[in-house]
């Protein structure tokens, strides 16, 4: 079924082949370029937007909040489960054009693109009960908090999940009843695209999310505009303090979710098996490129040997390659920038002593691929340490105990997510719940977000909260009625 699905898109593409050449972005300054990780061919130019095509945007922004607003919640629980048949309908035709733009395997496609129609249908359920006004008894005959929204919300939003970015900040941001322009990554244009127009087949109100392809450096001038109310990034840490800069100087809100160098600590008493799994399953989701992948193994030394080579061993079985292809677990990098720096950090770690274990190389031919790769004997000073890898890189760093290794897992300017493994489960969940540094911690699994719980970072990890009740409370006027 997915060489069928590979067929049918790539058909249906055969006249991009007309631009097979490496993308050079910077000499197309008027132009967004979507370039095939696995074979280094440019997919499409994408024009980019007029002033006067982002004036027409705004302004039906404005038009369509005013209408949008004062809808009744369960009209717009509606809409959202009317979008998320749509998703599920498109679902083949969306990861095809992911594994083609981003390089996504396809089973990962799939999963993505469920997991943003079950949030969709998430908040259509539970928005309601979310948003109902919250009585709170005061010297007043009446007094509550009434949840208002706000209006435009500018998505700036990355390339690594393009689909579920989205979706994970639009969905509780319009049934809110706040409406949403997204700035997608340059080079996933065709996914951006691709959003906006399942919304309206979807039936869904004209403006209620409209997509703008524009290069980063039009961002500051959206947030300056007085029609955008606030604005959610999902990016690195320096787009975040760019875009949190000129959203203080407008005084608006912003929800950051930033970069991440997600430890897992490994204590003496896991279960090695259960590790490891772990391990390999957050070190390789979404082939590495992902804010909370599983980037800094903290092993406790009397288990780090053992734990060290089964983890190469399962690192080593992970096949990469063709997205398209069912049997690879890892496809491509998204782009060979990225691959290329990726391997300059793994070479410098090297160079100050790190070991490497497996992978560590560019392989040949095109694409922009990169083996798994572990580097042990990691201290700090090296990058693998220090810096986030967005990559199949997994790196081991030795505690001496179980204290040392929640010092190496909070000595970081990272604070996104983290793990512990470990078979007493109440002593791991104290140390969860009160040692570790981070917005998301696990025990005995892998970091993920899930459309119940909030989710976001502290530190350089970037502030505010996606998803569950406090999510869907970031973008409203939290306003106190007080009746005499």
């Amino acid at each position: 079924m997915l060489n069928k699905v590979k067929r049918k898109f790539i058909k249906r593409f055969d006249w991009f082949e007309l631009f097979n050449f490496t993308a050079n972005i910077s000499s197309m300054p008027d132009c967004l370029v979507s370039v095939n990780p696995a074979t280094g061919k440019v997919i499409r130019s994408y024009k980019v937007d007029s002033e006067r095509k982002v004036e027409a945007v705004l302004r039906q922004s404005v038009q369509a909040f005013e209408a949008w607003r004062k809808l009744a919640l369960g009209k717009r629980a509606t809409v959202l489960r009317n979008i998320a048949k749509e998703i599920r309908k498109e679902k083949h035709r969306l990861v095809a054009l992911a594994a083609t733009e981003m390089g996504k395997p396809l089973q990962q496609g799939y999963y993505e693109v469920e997991k943003c129609a079950a949030t969709l249908e998430f908040y259509a359920r539970e928005g309601a009960g979310f948003l109902k006004d919250e009585v709170i008894p005061t010297s007043a005959s009446k007094s509550y908090v009434s949840f208002q929204p706000l209006g435009t919300i500018l998505a700036v939003m990355p390339w690594n999940f393009p689909f579920w970015q989205v979706f994970r900040a639009m969905a509780p941001a319009v049934m809110a009843g706040n409406v949403m322009v997204l700035k997608h990554a340059s080079n996933v244009s065709g996914c951006a695209l691709a959003i906006a127009e399942l919304i309206v087949k979807a039936g869904a109100p004209e403006g209620l999310l409209q997509a703008l392809l524009l290069p980063s450096s039009r961002v500051e001038a959206l947030i300056n505009d007085s029609r955008i109310a606030a604005v959610t990034l999902t990016g690195s840490t320096a787009a975040g303090s760019s875009v949190a800069e000129a959203a203080g100087r407008n005084l608006k809100k912003a929800v950051l979710e930033l970069g991440g160098s997600d430890p897992y600590v490994i204590l003496a008493d896991a279960d090695l098996d259960v590790a490891v799994e772990i391990a390999v399953r957050g070190r390789l989701v979404n082939s590495g490129q992902s804010c909370i992948a599983a980037k800094r193994l903290v092993v406790v030394q009397s288990v780090r040997k053992e734990f060290e080579q089964r983890f190469v061993q399962k690192m080593k079985e992970a096949a990469f390659g063709d997205p398209f292809d069912e049997k690879n677990r890892i496809g491509p990098m998204a782009r060979v920038d990225l691959r290329d720096e990726l391997h300059q950090q793994v070479l410098r770690s090297i160079a100050k002593g790190a070991r490497l274990l497996c992978g560590g190389y560019i392989p040949g031919g095109k694409g922009a691929f990169y083996p798994p790769t572990v580097l042990s004997n990691v201290k700090k000073g090296m990058p693998a340490y220090d810096e986030e890898l967005f990559g199949p890189v997994g790196v081991i760093i030795e505690a001496k105990d179980t204290a040392d290794a929640m010092r190496i897992a909070n000595d970081s300017v990272y604070g996104l997510g983290g793990g512990i493994i470990s078979g007493n489960v109440k002593k791991a969940e104290i140390l969860a719940a009160t040692e570790l540094q981070a917005g998301n911690c696990f025990v005995n699994d892998f970091v993920h977000s899930d459309p119940h719980l909030p989710f976001g970072g502290i530190k350089q990890s970037g502030y505010g909260r996606e998803l569950g009740s406090y999510g869907i409370r970031e973008f409203v006027n939290i306003k106190t009625v007080f009746i005499k």
